[in-house]
């Protein structure tokens, strides 16, 4: 560490570094929500499905994150468990317009925030109901209604209606975000 980094922390101007773990179905819009939400000076990389995870690394105004990019899959949920001992928040994706699956949404859901290692935490979740644009898509209220969203007493949420593709949404959720974590 370097002197103007130990001068940084001390002055409190380092950013605060979190880890966030952004989960939800396969093809719920997970990639393209954070590659939207990199600085538009990042290059943007192609969409293809994602194996196992990726990890994206963008700063805020006040926070460095680390964002895991979490397969899924249903042959991948499983890792998901491995990485929520370090995180600090949940971004969750639901595909607004996949109305059989989002039973299957709401079981995954139900299991994370059941785990020992996020029961007992206080950190926030951030839910996208992407896909607003489809005509199809169930409003934002209907999607917390269907995950019954209104059963997380112990944990801040929120819930943004978004259209990743053309980045609706998405500001107003990660500054939400940054809220509760700067608390």
């Amino acid at each position: 560490m370097g002197l103007l980094d130990k001068l940084s922390g001390w002055l409190g101007l380092r950013k605060k570094e979190v880890n966030v773990l952004c989960l939800g179905l396969d093809n719920s819009g997970k990639t393209t929500i954070i590659n939207q939400l990199k600085p538009s000076s990042t290059p943007a990389q192609e969409i293809v499905p994602t194996i196992g995870f990726n990890i994206e690394k963008f700063k805020s105004s006040s926070l460095s994150f680390t964002v895991f990019d979490m397969s899924g899959q249903s042959r991948y949920r499983n890792l998901w468990e491995h990485y929520y001992k370090e995180s600090h928040a949940i971004i969750f994706v639901i595909d607004s317009g996949d109305k059989l699956r989002m039973v299957v949404a709401k079981e995954e859901l139900d299991t994370l925030l059941n785990h020992e290692d996020i029961r007992s935490k206080k950190m926030p979740v951030l839910f996208f109901a992407n896909k607003m644009d489809l005509r199809d898509a169930v409003s934002s209220v209907k999607v917390s209604q269907m995950l019954s969203l209104e059963n997380i007493k112990d944990k801040p949420w929120h819930i943004c209606a978004s259209n990743a593709i053309k980045g609706e949404g998405l500001q107003e959720g990660l500054d939400w975000l940054q809220e509760q974590i700067s608390q």
